[in-house]
This record gives structure tokens, C-alpha cells and sequence, in this order.
């Protein structure tokens, strides 16, 4: 019986497969698949045409991928992959022996002598692939795929990086082959490296009663039926088709057209490797943060952007190098988001592990017939098109420029087929491109990352706080784990970092979740939380929390209420605001039924105000009665200018309403009179007297001259001015307030706000 690897041991030994792949990417530019190679052949004479044939030996022979795939998982995944892996090593290092055959046989035999050696390298290539496909869907956990992709990249790329530079110096201070040739011998060294650094990596198995030829047959007739993945074979075809050929020629379309020398070709590719070390860990944590499909067609949208830029980039110029090099670290960028989103999409939404091995023959085998057929045409197209020149506008056109279309079109192309492919809860490549652009989304990334090694409360908290301040959508997953820290002070800041995201449903439902939990002062914030949100599907379990047994949640439930404009509570708590005992529940009732505006609980107000002891509940009552009757921004500018200097804020306020006054009845001097000595005993300093002097002007007014709350409250600033004077000061305000509300609204021929209450 076959023991099943578990996720904790695959982890621990993704270690072995960063490495192998680390060490097989010194490898992989030091022969085939890098400048170094193209350079070489280019110098021993070959045509574009016998080059393209070349490069298509390596992905043709992915044809034998349905034929071998049940012997391979007989023979072990893993086995399969160690052996022949290790076997196309020791065919590459006979590449060394190239100079000697072409210099004692010439050209056609070189070429001959070539072929071979990238035949036999391609077969066990094709096999060595048919067995790492389904064993690195084994070895990687789904979970983590991301972030294995992205740190594998990471660690490649540098070594990569390394190689190259190296190349490019060996190159540039040797004559000949000899340069080629030690570089040949170098990566055949690390390649036998990596094959070692794999023979770590757990699982790959032999599969004991595998599957028959005809059980494979029948999970390719069910692959071929799939169109998950028959859309995922159309749209990679079509981006292989456009970008493979590209990355295969360009260096000789740098050396030919852009006359950069050998050396700086094979340095240019620092700059691909650049931009692919930076934006490694990005496309992988977003990958398994936001799924395959979005990081994949941002990295495709980007690469259909890169022929535009390499055909109308500067040739024969001081500036070529660095136009080419900036042009190269877009395409790091682009090519890594590709390859993450596509890998992680195709392991891990388009093919079922249970039937791996047929479906990953099947895509290999696609993917090799498709790659051959593109590097053949490239070649020769790029022959035929050798006389070609000349400029459509601002347009370069050269025999490059029929790879460029393709490289434009084609992968567009390809995003509508991949677009089709069915995830669950993928976003849309607009919605996955806004992530990043609300809020301040460096700050999101590096207070997440700062987030997750925080080690101690006081650092989580900061770090939680900054993750509000971000203001992104990209910390949403952070701020849910904050929400249920079992540490009292992160869920505190959590849930007030909440407030500062645009409203977010997963969000609202983690503080929806915390106002029905146990710790009374989290549900408060809670509530409180989820008012500022604007989410109105929080309205019944507010409603809810009303009978709750703990008066700091019945207030907050109440004023969320009145920031979501929850109509349907009103009658409720202006009947309750009388069988309330708590005071402070009562104001907070008092502030709704006033921010709501509801006319007929004006005497409640005004009852519920003259009982206030405290100066901050005085002033919130103040401040309800005053939305009754209008705008609430003239009351607070009139608080903030009267903290200071009483006298004068108070003096200009009633100078202000004596000049309406005198607009509205300009001959009567006896009633401006009044006000005209209230606003100067104001100035003064005598609020005592200005007081009196301002109640003897009102006195005088029309009657009749304010609707709705206006002259209720009056009436009673009237009698608890006279009673108070100067020790009730949010009488004062209020009174102001009323004036210059009712007052404007005269003036305009208009009546003052009004709500009155919809009763149930």
C-alpha cells in the first residue's frame, strides 16, 4: 500500500525543488535555451531557417508525451524524471566538441552534428517532462502553489542573473568558440547539480496496478471533452505561437537591427531577468491570494504591450542599450506573471489529479506540436522577409516586424479563450487591476508582509493599524485574520482599520459575526463599525442588538442605525426613549431621532436636554434639536468659534442675524435696535446682558416666522435662557441656530427641513 505523502513533508522539502530549479536555470542559459546558444549557432553560419528548425526539435518531440505517459507512471514519476533528466546532461556536453567537427567537416555537417545531439536531447527531454508534470502537481500543495512558484523564480532568476553576467563577460573577453565552450562545460556541471538537488523531492511513485494504455486513452477522450481545458490548449497555443519565436530571435534582432554587440545581447537578459525578480513574489502572492486566471491575463495583457515597444524603439543610437534594457524588465515582469498565473491555473483549476497523467500528456504533447510548428515558421519567415524595410508613420518596419504582429495579436487572441475558462470566485482582470490601484497599494504590500513576521502584540497592532492606513483592498485577507486574533487589542484595531476600506462584503460579515459574539465592548465597535460601513444588510442585527442587556450596545447599535438611515427603527426608539433608563443610551437615541429628523419627538428632545448634567451630552442633545430644524454645520462652527472667546463668536453670530433682520423688515430700526445692543454687550464680555437683549429682539419678531421644530425650540430657549442665562451655553447655540435657519429659509422664500415620522 502506498503511503501518502503529507503537506507538511511536501513543505519541508520544497526546498530540494527551489534548489534543483536554481541550478538548472545556470544550465539552461549556459546551452540551449538561452542568447548563449543562439549566438553560437549564429556564429558557425547557419540561416534563421536552419536555426528555427533547431529550436523546433526540442518541443516536437513532446510528442511521445500519450504514448510513454503509462510506462512512465509504472516506472515511477519521479525515477522517470531523475534518469533521463540526468541523461540530457550528458548529451549537452558534446556540444563542446562543435568548434572541432565544424572547423574538420564544415558547415553542413556541423548542422548535422547538431540535430543529432538536440534530437536525442529533446527525446529525453519529452521524457523526463512526461514524468515532472503530474509529480510536481504531487509535490506542491495547492495551497502554497503561489508561493512555491514565486520563490522558485525568485532563486532561479539570481543564479540566472549571475549566469548571465558571467556569460556576458566570458563572451566579450574571448575569441571564437572558446568562450562558448567553457560556458557549455560550466552548465553542464550545475545541471548534473540540480539532478541531485531533485532526488530530494518527495513523492513521484511508481504507480502499482497503473493505469493501461487503454485507461490512458480514456482519460485523454475525457480530457478532449473538457472545455476547461480544451479552451485552456487554444489560448496557450496562441500565445506560444506569438511570444516563443519572438524570445527565441531577439537577441539576433538586438545584434542585427539594434546593433547591440555579442556581450550586451547576453547582458540585455538581465534586464528580462530583473524584472522577473521583482515582480516574482507579487504574481505568486497574488496568485493564490486572488486565483490563476487574473495574474495570468495581467501578465498576457502585458506582453502583447512589448512588440509595440521593440518596434518603435531607437535603433543605431547612444540610447539603444537603455531603451532595450528598459524594455527588458517589462518583459521579466510580464513573462513572470504569465508563467506563475498559467502554471498555478493549469495545475490547479484545469486538470483533475486524478487524471493527471493523461491530461498532462495530452497538454505536453499539444504544447511541443504547437512550439515546433512556430520556431519552423519563424525561421522562415524571418529568411523571406530578409530584404524588408522602410516606415509606416512612426513604424519600423524590418523582417522582424511580421513577428511583431504576431506577437501583438496573438496573445490577444489568446485572452479571450483563457477569459472563458470557468474558476470559482476568479476576478475579473478589471476588477483584479483596480486591487492595485485604490488605496496606497506599496504601503498595502509592505505593511502586509511587516504583518505577518510581527512577533509581539505592540508590533501586530502597529502593523494592524498601518494596514487600515493603506487603504487598499490588498490587505482585506490580513485585516479578516486580525478580526479573529485571539489577542483582545489586535481585534480592537482591526475592527477600526475595517472602517478606513471601502465597504467590503467579507468585511461586513466578520463584524456582523463580532456583534453577535459575547465581548460586549468588541460588539459596540462592532456596530459602530458596521454603520460607517453603509452596508445596510447589517440593519437587522442592529435592530437586533437594541434589546441587548449591555447599554454601551444598545447606544451604538443605535446610531449605526442612524448612519445607515434605518427609517424602520425610528418609531421604535422614539417610544423607547422614555422607558430608557440609561442616560447615555437615551442621548444616543436622541441623536438619531435628530439626525433623522423626526418632528414629532421634538419635545422629548427638548425635555430630554433640560435633564442633562453633563456638558458633552448637553451639547449632543443641542446639536440633535439643531438637524431638526436644518443644516447641522451652523451650529458646530458656531461651538468651535465661541470655545475660545465666547463674547466674540456670540457678538458676530448675532450681528449676522441682525443684518437679515434689517433685509427682511428694513424699517422697523426698533427691532434691529435690540440685536444691534445684544451683538455690542456680546463684544463686551456681558453674556448675561447680551442674552437678555437677544430674547427682547426675539420677542419682537413677526409671529409666524419659523416652521417645523423652529418655534417649539425657541419657546423653549426663550424660557431656559431667561432661567440659566450664561451657565446653559448650548441654550445659546441652539437659539442662534434657530434664528439663522429660520431666518435664511424666510429670506428664501422657503420653509426649514423637515422629516416627520413614518409611522409603522
Amino acid at each position: 500500500m502506498q503511503i501518502e505523502i503529507t503537506n507538511v513533508e511536501k513543505m519541508a522539502r520544497l526546498r530540494w525543488a527551489i534548489l534543483a530549479g536554481a541550478t538548472n536555470s545556470v544550465f539552461v542559459s549556459f546551452t540551449f535555451f538561452g542568447p548563449v546558444f543562439i549566438l553560437f549557432v549564429s556564429q558557425l553560419g547557419f540561416t534563421k531557417t536552419q536555426i528555427g528548425f533547431l529550436f523546433s526539435l526540442f518541443p516536437f518531440f513532446g510528442l511521445i508525451a500519450p504514448f510513454i505517459a503509462p510506462r512512465v507512471a509504472r516506472f515511477g514519476y519521479k525515477r522517470t524524471y531523475l534518469t533521463f533528466w540526468g541523461a540530457r546532461k550528458v548529451v549537452a556536453f558534446f556540444l563542446i566538441f562543435t568548434p572541432w567537427v565544424f572547423r574538420t567537416f564544415g558547415s553542413a555537417t556541423t548542422l548535422i552534428y547538431i540535430a543529432s545531439i538536440i534530437l536525442i536531447f529533446a527525446v529525453c527531454r519529452a521524457i523526463a517532462e512526461t514524468g515532472i508534470y503530474p509529480w510536481e502537481q504531487e509535490f506542491v500543495p495547492s495551497a502554497v502553489r503561489g508561493k512555491y512558484a514565486a520563490m522558485n523564480n525568485i532563486f532561479s532568476t539570481l543564479t540566472n542573473l549571475f549566469a548571465l553576467a558571467i556569460a556576458g563577460i566570458v563572451i566579450q573577453r574571448t575569441s571564437g568558440f572558446d568562450g562558448f565552450r567553457w560556458l557549455i562545460a560550466a552548465g553542464v556541471i550545475f545541471g548534473f547539480t540540480s539532478v541531485w538537488a531533485s532526488s530530494f523531492v518527495p513523492g513521484g511513485a511508481a504507480v502499482k496496478n497503473s493505469q493501461d494504455q487503454n485507461t490512458s486513452h480514456k482519460e485523454m477522450r475525457a480530457a478532449l471533452r473538457d472545455k476547461n481545458f480544451l479552451l485552456y490548449l487554444a489560448g496557450a497555443a496562441l500565445v506560444i505561437i506569438g511570444t516563443n519565436p519572438l524570445s527565441s530571435f531577439l537577441p539576433l534582432f538586438m545584434q542585427e537591427n539594434v546593433e547591440l554587440s555579442a556581450g550586451n545581447v547576453v547582458l540585455l537578459q538581465t534586464g528580462t531577468v530583473l524584472g522577473g525578480l521583482l515582480s516574482s513574489y507579487i504574481w505568486g502572492w497574488a496568485a493564490d491570494r486572488y486565483s490563476s486566471k487574473p495574474v495570468a491575463l495581467s501578465g498576457l495583457s502585458l506582453l502583447a504591450l512589448l512588440p509595440i515597444c521593440w518596434i518603435i524603439m531607437p535603433r543605431s543610437s547612444p540610447w539603444n542599450l537603455y531603451a532595450a534594457m528598459g524594455i527588458a524588465v517589462v518583459q521579466g515582469l510580464a513573462s513572470m506573471g504569465w508563467n506563475i498565473g498559467s502554471s498555478r491555473l493549469l495545475f490547479v483549476n484545469v486538470v483533475p489529479p486524478l487524471k493527471k497523467s493523461g491530461y498532462m500528456a495530452l497538454y505536453y504533447a499539444w504544447i511541443g506540436i504547437v512550439g515546433g510548428i512556430s520556431q519552423i515558421s519563424a525561421g522562415g519567415i524571418l529568411d523571406s522577409a530578409k530584404g524588408l524595410s522602410g516606415h509606416i508613420f512612426f513604424l519600423n518596419i524590418d523582417q522582424y516586424f511580421i513577428l511583431f504582429a504576431a506577437g501583438l495579436i496573438l496573445p490577444i487572441l489568446g485572452i479571450l479563450f483563457l477569459r472563458e475558462i470557468h474558476t470559482e470566485g476568479t476576478l475579473s482582470l478589471t476588477a483584479f487591476a483596480a486591487v492595485f490601484l485604490r488605496g496606497n497599494p506599496l504601503q498595502a504590500l509592505e505593511s502586509s508582509m511587516r504583518y505577518h513576521r510581527a512577533r509581539d502584540e505592540r508590533t501586530i497592532v502597529s502593523m494592524t493599524e498601518r494596514l487600515g492606513e493603506a487603504k487598499s483592498p490588498l490587505v482585506i485577507d490580513e485585516l479578516l485574520e486580525a478580526l479573529e486574533d485571539p489577542r483582545f487589542n489586535v481585534r480592537f484595531e482591526a475592527i477600526l482599520s475595517a472602517t478606513r476600506l471601502r465597504r467590503d462584503g467579507r468585511i461586513v460579515a466578520a463584524l456582523m459575526r463580532i456583534l453577535q459574539g459575547n465581548d460586549q465592548s468588541l460588539s459596540s465597535l462592532a456596530a459602530w463599525a458596521l454603520g460607517r460601513s453603509g452596508d445596510k444588510q447589517a440593519i437587522a442585527l442592529l435592530q437586533d442588538a437594541l434589546l441587548s442587556e449591555s447599554p454601551d450596545l444598545r447606544a451604538s447599535a443605535a446610531r449605526a442605525l442612524g448612519s445607515l438611515d434605518d427609517k424602520g427603527s425610528l418609531a421604535w426608539l422614539e417610544a423607547q426613549i422614555d422607558r430608557e433608563s440609561n442616560n447615555s443610551v437615551r442621548v444616543a437615541y436622541a441623536s438619531v431621532l435628530g439626525k433623522l429628523r423626526v418632528l414629532s419627538s421634538t419635545e422629548k428632545l427638548l425635555w430630554l436636554l433640560q435633564a442633562q448634567e453633563n456638558g458633552e451630552s448637553r451639547n449632543e442633545v443641542a446639536l440633535a434639536l439643531a438637524r431638526m430644524d436644518g443644516d447641522e454645520h451652523y451650529f458646530v462652527t458656531l461651538w468651535k468659534q465661541t470655545r475660545a472667546e465666547p463674547g466674540t463668536g456670540f457678538s458676530l453670530a448675532v450681528t449676522d442675524i441682525n443684518r437679515k433682520v434689517g433685509q427682511q423688515w428694513p424699517a422697523n430700526r426698533d427691532l434691529q435696535r435690540s440685536f444691534e445692543d445684544s451683538s455690542l454687550a456680546f463684544a463686551h464680555g456681558d453674556l448675561e446682558s447680551g442674552i437678555q437683549l437677544l430674547l427682547q429682539g426675539i420677542a419682537e419678531l413677526p409671529q409666524d416666522r419659523f416652521t417645523g421644530a423652529g418655534d417649539a425650540i425657541l419657546a423653549e430657549c426663550d424660557i431656559r435662557l431667561g432661567e440659566w442665562g450664561s451657565n446653559r451655553i448650548e441654550y445659546l447655540l441652539l437659539c442662534l441656530h434657530t434664528l439663522h435657519t429660520g431666518l435664511d429659509a424666510f429670506h428664501n422664500h422657503a420653509t426649514p427641513p423637515t422629516t416627520t415620522l413614518n409611522r409603522r
